[in-house]
């Protein structure tokens, strides 16, 4: 039953794939894809390198969530199997598949290519096999899960955060203290850090930029408001319906003495999130696989062992479909666009902010268009952020465009290579240009069809002349570090 779950999963996930369009980060992967190198400012390589593969297939979203979509049956997967390690039978294998499939964080993050999808996969694959060598007594375990871990690593460096609260488990538990007395789990470590280390080196050689992310990232996501959704929103995005699955979860983790070094080192996690970083609540949702399979074999002790059985297999079963029916039109593209704007607790990212960008694009060149028409076409692009520029560069035509940059992380980093400032086609970003140049104004603002609220969804656009130096003199003032913000506003990066 648990691969018949993933391979819906998988179905329902690339039927959806085309609808609207793409991230702005997927759009970004791509092209720093097309620029490979050992790291970026804000991601590892990984998934760069891997939607420039699919990108191959030509620059469509469905190409590129195909390997998102893997990536989250296999999490559906493990779960099950952690389910299993942990004294289920085949009722709480299937309800671990379930209830980890129906998650809504799960089944939206396979629909981007994005990195949290690869990184949710590299939690759980290092959960289960640090899980396997500990009470299955398989030491050799601890080497796959070095180098799942070093994959992760290359993938987003939150799996250094799983590490780190994995080993201050496994130091609080009799059993786990033993095992980092052994050698094995030292020789996993040593893998991780060599697969990690070309991106550590590429770090250190280009001033430790995603240190500055962090930091960035910190200030943009850690406001009153954040604070306040923190813990509501881990239940939201686990499901609403599951938090009863959830709290047995964690309680069984914490009464099994075998299994109390995975309890402690989820708990640090998600107050770790709490406390530092509450805006992206979603960075401690890796280790629900391990939560979630603990509830599964919790749930099915309780079922068998209590009165009526069939209504309780019936509720825990309605709990995870609850869930998904409740929160996939907020999450998932299956409605018109036009109709996005009525619903509540929408969630922009995998929705509204994918509805639109072709037509920008096609916004953007008729203004490179009228202006050559009026004598004096641009001579580059900038725009406020990275999203906005790939688009560009992703689904634009690169015969009839001029240099497209940014300021907005690794696209600074990036440069202006050899492009003319003379005249500069702005989008997004004519006040943070207005003080380099003699004359900045707006021509016309792009907005998304069909009132949908898209963070992106009023875009302005102008021109800027008269440049006070040329972009090499300017360009160290230009760089700014951040995610897109999600918040409805018209500042859409971090400054």
């Amino acid at each position: 039953m648990p691969r018949i779950i993933a391979a819906l999963f998988v179905a329902i996930e690339l039927a959806l794939s085309g609808r609207y369009g793409f991230f702005p980060d997927e759009l970004y992967f791509i092209q720093a894809g097309r620029h490979p190198a050992f790291g970026y400012v804000d991601q590892p390589p990984l998934v760069p390198l891997l939607s420039r593969i699919t990108d191959l297939l030509g620059p469509h979203p469905a190409a590129v969530r195909i390997i998102p979509a893997l990536a989250g049956a296999a999490t559906v997967l493990i779960a099950a199997r952690l389910a299993a390690l942990f004294g289920g039978g085949p009722a709480a294998r299937t309800l671990a598949a379930l209830t980890t499939a129906c998650a809504p964080f799960v089944f939206a993050l396979a629909h981007l290519g994005i990195t949290e999808t690869l990184d949710l996969l590299a939690w759980a694959a290092v959960l289960l096999l640090v899980s396997e060598a500990i009470l299955l007594d398989r030491p050799r375990r601890w080497l796959g899960a070095g180098a799942a871990a070093g994959l992760g690593l290359q993938t987003n460096n939150l799996v250094l955060l799983l590490l780190l609260a994995l080993t201050a488990g496994l130091l609080s538990t009799p059993r786990g203290r033993a095992e980092l007395r052994t050698r094995w789990p030292w020789l996993g470590a040593a893998i991780a850090a060599l697969i990690w280390l070309p991106n550590v080196l590429w770090q250190a050689t280009h001033g430790w930029p995603q240190l500055a992310m962090a930091a960035a990232l910190h200030q943009q996501h850690s406001t009153v408001a954040s604070y306040i959704g923190a813990v509501p929103a881990q239940v939201f995005y686990a499901g609403v319906p599951v938090a009863p699955l959830l709290v047995a979860g964690y309680v069984s983790l914490w009464r099994r003495p075998e299994l109390r070094f995975l309890g402690i080192a989820a708990t640090l996690l998600v107050v770790y999130v709490i406390a530092w970083i509450p805006g992206k609540p979603y960075y401690a949702e890796g280790t629900a696989p391990v939560v979630l399979a603990a509830a599964a074999v919790a749930a099915e002790r309780w079922v068998t062992r209590g009165s009526r059985p069939r209504l309780r297999r019936a509720a825990v079963i309605a709990a995870p479909l609850l869930a998904a029916a409740v929160t996939i039109p907020a999450v998932l593209p299956v409605l018109p666009p036009e109709r996005l704007h009525s619903i509540a607790g929408l969630n922009r990212v995998t929705t509204a902010d994918t509805v639109g960008w072709p037509g920008y694009t096609r916004a953007v060149a008729a203004e490179v268009a009228a202006l050559a028409a009026a004598g004096r076409p641009p001579t580059s692009i900038f725009t406020a952020n990275y999203g906005e520029a790939a688009a560009l560069e992703v689904l634009g035509d690169a015969e009839t465009l001029p240099p497209v940059l940014s300021g907005h992380n690794h696209y600074w980093l990036w440069g202006p290579g050899t492009a003319s400032n003379e005249t500069v086609l702005v989008v997004d970003a004519l006040d943070e240009l207005r003080a380099y140049f003699a004359d900045c104004h707006q021509t016309t603002t792009y907005q998304v069809p069909d009132e949908v609220p898209s963070d992106f969804a009023e875009i302005p656009i102008g021109v800027c002349t008269g440049p006070t130096a040329g972009w090499p003199a300017l360009w160290p003032n230009l760089r700014h570090y951040g995610g897109i913000l999600s918040t409805g506003t018209k500042d859409r990066r971090q400054p």
